[in-house]
């Protein structure tokens, strides 16, 4: 299978496994294989990114998280957490899918469920980050 490069400075030791003609790789928070997609690939990255690099437990991370949006039940890729409370919104796309407003607005959509301080679209090649203070988006790059 061939996954592309994504967009961290680091590598991360995954683990994979093929199944028939599927391949799964292992998730560090929900301690299981999940079918290897896309979108799963940009999600692993930041999962790795957030125990590795920032030196987080895999207690404070949340994965596919349901939240209740007009009526319709959606789920959030990845919610970061301190003490419980939620700090930061990562909402995660296949590489191939450009990252536009219209997307910003879904994930800024689900924060208005969520209430963390900071969203990250993310295609895993491109990061759009945003602190939300006073009302509104304020747009950074990242470090």
């Amino acid at each position: 299978m061939e996954l592309p490069k994504l967009n961290f400075q680091e590598t991360f030791d995954f683990k994979f496994k093929k199944d028939k003609d599927k391949f799964f790789i292992y998730d560090l928070v929900r301690k299981t294989y999940l079918l290897l997609t896309p979108e799963e690939w940009v999600r692993q990255h930041w999962i790795h990114y957030y125990l590795t690099v920032k030196g987080y437990s895999a207690s404070a991370l949340i994965t596919e998280k349901k939240i209740l949006l007009n009526g319709l039940t959606k789920r959030v890729d990845l919610l970061v957490t301190e003490k419980t409370e939620p700090v930061i919104l990562i909402e995660c796309k296949a590489p191939q899918i450009k990252l536009t407003e219209k997307t910003f607005e879904q994930t800024a959509r689900y924060n208005s469920i969520i209430g963390a301080k900071e969203i990250i679209l993310t295609n895993g090649l491109h990061h759009i980050n945003a602190y939300y203070e006073n009302g509104q988006y304020q747009f950074y790059k990242q470090e």
